[in-house]
């Protein structure tokens, strides 16, 4: 299964309640922080309700 590094580029601040959980759930909590994930569609679905606040790329 492929893999998907996910970082924290912005801040959760005035943001809805969802999207901190979201960020929580990836395991995002610091600016900066990066995590690594398997590119599931539940992955990926969070990631895309985020992505104005992350940055993604596809990792080998």
């Amino acid at each position: 299964m492929a893999k998907i590094k996910v970082t924290k580029k912005k801040s959760a601040i005035n943001r809805t309640k969802n999207q901190k959980l979201t960020l929580l759930a990836l395991g995002l909590k610091k600016i900066g922080q990066t995590v690594e994930h398997d590119a599931t569609p539940n992955i990926l679905g969070m990631v895309n309700k985020v992505k104005h606040l992350v940055s993604f790329e596809e990792s080998k």
